[in-house]
């Protein structure tokens, strides 16, 4: 192996020790693959918070299909059966444009994670917390809030989040469709968290998947992602998401502090390059270098103040993967040299 690389990994092994692996596509081509720590291409990882970039795909998909008419939409308009509170009229001028750019606000000031996820409907525990002092439009990150995006994809297209998923999204990538995993406990819940070779895709007992986490896929599976939003949503000649929705996804629609966002991708532009990425914690992302032709996956084991990946990404993985003009490899051949969408 060259000595790049080998110091490379010898870097992952050391300072990033929950990483399980990493794949890099290049104009097309998976050039790179590793896995450590005993993980193997056939393992699935939970990639967090990398889950709502999956579901902002999703959104995107059923507004394709004339499923959800707009974002302007009012959130409530998918729930008409939930009850308003007395007092909380605001939460009705909320819409998908805000939940999917942060900017919807809640009631609480630390996310309630084991309430929520261990009720028997976690929509409706969501929802229950929209509103409150903060203002409309106020950048608000949230996990739990995203539950109400897989009860507006389950309601507006009357199928499940995982069987709308897997006919629009995962069968077309080639992915193979991750089962049910249901919740119903606070032990459940904790034992998803840390399972070492989790698969599935988070459930409620309603039968409604997570949004904002709960998704095990393969670092392969990720790339694929990555590469169809790199292709602006063709793949093998059929366009499965617009164009237009990755352009409008992946451009400044919010922001917190200095850090721009898209919907529900994070803009990590430090080069103007139009580098976004989907973000997860721990350390999983999905990061896309347009201009580079560059797609680099990384899922990683959950652990406290995972190292920054980005700087991983832009120090140490995009300069091993270019040579003196940036749009070639010279390792081509050498490491993998297959079609990325085969």
């Amino acid at each position: 192996m060259n000595k790049k690389l080998t110091d490379f990994e010898s870097l992952i092994k050391a300072d990033y020790g929950n990483i399980a692996g990493i794949v890099v596509v290049h104009g097309g081509e998976r050039v790179y693959e590793g896995y450590f720590d005993g993980y193997t291409a056939d393992d699935t990882i939970h990639l967090a918070s990398v889950t709502k970039s999956v579901i902002s795909a999703l959104i995107g998909i059923a507004i394709d299909k004339g499923y959800i008419k707009s974002i302007d939409q009012k959130v409530l308009e998918f729930f008409p059966d939930y009850t308003v509170k007395r007092g909380e009229k605001s939460i009705q001028n909320i819409t998908i444009k805000n939940m999917l750019t942060m900017t919807a606000p809640y009631k609480y000031k630390s996310e309630p994670y084991t309430k929520v996820y261990t009720s028997a409907d976690w929509t409706k525990a969501a929802l229950d917390l929209l509103g409150g002092k903060s203002g409309l439009g106020e950048f608000k990150y949230s996990t739990i809030g995203m539950q109400i995006l897989s009860g507006i994809l389950a309601n507006a297209t009357g199928q499940s989040v995982l069987d709308f998923a897997t006919e629009n999204l995962f069968e077309p990538l080639g992915i193979q469709a991750p089962h049910n995993a249901f919740i119903h406990c606070k032990e459940e819940y904790v034992a998803f968290l840390k399972d070492r070779y989790v698969r599935g895709w988070a459930v409620d007992p309603k039968g409604t998947n997570t949004a904002g986490w709960g998704l095990a896929l393969t670092p392969r599976d990720m790339a694929k992602i990555g590469q169809l939003y790199l292709n602006g949503g063709l793949w093998n000649g059929k366009q499965l998401l617009s164009s237009k929705w990755i352009e409008d996804s992946t451009k400044e629609n919010s922001r917190w502090g200095e850090l721009p966002y898209g919907y529900l991708w994070w803009i990590v532009d430090n080069k103007e390059q139009g580098c976004y990425a989907a973000l997860g914690d721990g350390g999983n992302a999905i990061f896309v270098n347009p201009e580079k032709k560059t797609v680099i996956a990384i899922a990683s084991r959950l652990m406290p103040r995972a190292k920054d990946r980005i700087e991983l990404i832009e120090k140490h993985i995009v300069p091993l993967f270019e040579d003196k003009q940036g749009d070639t490899n010279p390792f081509i051949g050498e490491i993998v040299s297959v079609r990325c969408n085969e």
